[in-house]
């Protein structure tokens, strides 16, 4: 960040919180995650003789084209702010700057939750620590299915418009391939075209939906989930998106819950119907789904880092 991006954002909190003398300190990006830029960083400010310190997370809209594009800060800030007062473990949303007058492009703030994310080289600390495994496995299962069970009226997001969910992703995915890919795809063609034709009937329960639900973005203090990150695809909708996903990758090498001492996915959809009532069907459709859908986001991910993702042209132009 530079100084007069700095001194902007310095400049933007002071009037958000209505503070003299406010200043900045550990200004730190956080490397983990692969979208929107995030940055921790603490707010110190003086009111008659007493001190405040508060650290705060600043979520920022990637420079286009980004990996999870179309990106809808302001949905992810009114999803945080709607589930606050529930049991689900989120950071809670402070404030939203939409006009890029401060940093050049939208963000949000949020507070940080404390906590240790496992993923990757984190996830071989636990191999030998089977009762920790088993305890952090049960803790993220219930963390999902609290999520899962929001009262979506109470807290003012409308179920209705989650209807069309597996119509939506599936037009999202395959519209993102489609926008990405430079040659023919089979593989990926033939199992958009599978998933659209054999497309089942959706979850009759309509859920918050998380959208990313692998176990390295649940955060861990001791052995129980402290906090639930990364809600850039959050949305209104089937909740069994988020259960696949989970399927697909509890058993990563990335996770922690692919560890031998591990529950076994049986082990966690079962939980998870008990915690739930949701009885989880099609569960190969719904694996199916996500494995393509994190097919594409790689694929995404690999022509960002080739650079070859400039304007988007039809196939073989």
């Amino acid at each position: 960040m530079s100084p007069t991006e700095q001194s902007a954002l310095r400049e933007w909190f002071a009037a958000q919180l209505d503070a003299r003398d406010l200043a900045i300190e550990g200004v730190d990006r956080i490397t983990f995650g692969h979208s929107a830029e995030t940055l921790a960083l603490t707010l110190v400010w003086s009111t008659g003789n007493r001190e405040h310190r508060r650290d705060v997370v600043l979520r920022m809209r990637p420079p286009p084209p980004g990996l999870l594009e179309p990106y809808d800060l302001h949905r992810q800030f009114t999803i945080l702010r709607a589930i606050e007062p529930t049991p689900v473990r989120a950071p809670r949303a402070l404030w939203y700057e939409a006009t890029g007058a401060v940093l050049g492009r939208e963000f949000y703030v949020m507070e940080r939750l404390e906590g240790i994310v496992y993923e990757g080289s984190e996830s071989t600390d636990l191999a030998h620590a089977p009762e920790r495994v088993n305890r952090m496995s049960r803790s993220l299962v219930d963390a999902l299915a609290t999520v899962h069970t929001v009262d979506l009226a109470a807290v003012g997001l409308p179920a209705a418009e989650g209807g069309d969910h597996l119509a939506r992703e599936l037009a999202r995915w395959i519209g993102e391939m489609q926008r990405v890919q430079r040659d023919r795809l089979p593989a990926l063609e033939r199992l958009g075209a599978e998933l659209t034709d054999r497309r089942p009937e959706p979850c009759p329960v309509i859920t918050l939906v998380h959208g990313d639900a692998k176990p390295g973005n649940f955060a861990f203090t001791g052995d129980e989930v402290s906090a639930i990150f990364d809600w850039e695809l959050a949305t209104v909708g089937d909740p069994l998106t988020d259960v696949g996903y989970l399927e697909c990758m509890w058993v990563s090498p990335a996770s922690f819950t692919s560890c031998a001492q591990a529950p076994t996915v049986e082990d966690a959809v079962a939980r998870y119907e008990e915690l739930t009532g949701i009885a989880v069907d099609h569960r190969d459709w719904y694996r199916a789904l996500a494995g393509y859908k994190l097919a594409v986001i790689m694929l995404v991910g690999a022509m960002l880092f080739a650079g070859s993702l400039g304007p988007a042209h039809p196939l073989g132009l």
